[in-house]
């Protein structure tokens, strides 16, 4: 599968372009671009939501979709205008435009960093066909299981999310047909987590594309 559409910048710092340009949870953009159609964010941290980088990427008519337990935060916030936001639950299926979102959960088992009551999300975006999964910053758990998707953007760092042995099983259980480990190699987690991860992926199913994207 052709992954060249997408950049990884720093954590989990996502760019997709097809019929749109997506962005999701934009953190250190150092270019100014203003091309972004649709803005994801996950959740409310700083390195997922940097008023800052929205700037640098939004345009006059970008839409910018979050969890609906940041609506206050993302209005006041953003830069954007209100009527420029939509806000999710998780769980939920909208249609914009030409690409269709799923929102799933996102939240950590046992650490207290990303607690499922704050209903914090990650996405799966179809667009041109394909299926997108960026996951946000979560662990396994039974929500993201039930994940169905063609390419998989999955935080590999451990301590704030899933580290990589457990983001390997994961992702082996999944069976996309690739795979970008994210939010790794700066915050957390060190730069070699990413070929440690796919040496484990590879060992368990070597049918799955692994890319290493991370700036």
């Amino acid at each position: 599968m052709n992954l060249e559409n997408i950049t990884v910048n720093t954590q989990s710092s996502i760019r997709i372009e097809g019929s749109k340009v997506l962005y999701f949870d934009p953190f250190q953009i150092t270019e100014t671009k203003h091309d972004a159609d649709v803005i994801f964010i996950t959740h409310e941290h700083y390195d997922h939501f940097e008023p800052d980088s929205i700037a640098k990427v939004k345009k006059e008519d970008t839409l910018l979709v979050a969890p609906e337990s940041m609506k206050k935060k993302v209005i006041s916030e953003s830069g954007l205008a209100s009527d420029q936001c939509v806000f999710y639950n998780p769980g939920e299926i909208h249609k914009q435009d030409e690409i269709t979102i799923e929102t799933i959960p996102a939240y950590n088992k046992l650490k207290p960093f990303h607690p499922k009551g704050k209903k914090w999300q990650g996405y799966v975006v179809q667009m041109d066909d394909i299926r997108y999964y960026v996951a946000g910053d979560t662990d396994v758990n039974e929500d993201i299981r039930k994940v169905q998707c063609d390419v998989a953007m999955i935080p590999i760092g451990g301590h704030f999310t899933m580290d990589k042995k457990q983001a390997a099983d994961y992702v082996t259980s999944l069976k996309p047909q690739a795979v970008i480990p994210t939010h790794y190699g700066s915050i957390v987690g060190n730069q070699t987590d990413g070929q440690d991860f796919e040496k484990d992926v590879k060992a368990k199913d070597p049918e799955i594309q692994v890319e290493l994207k991370l700036c």
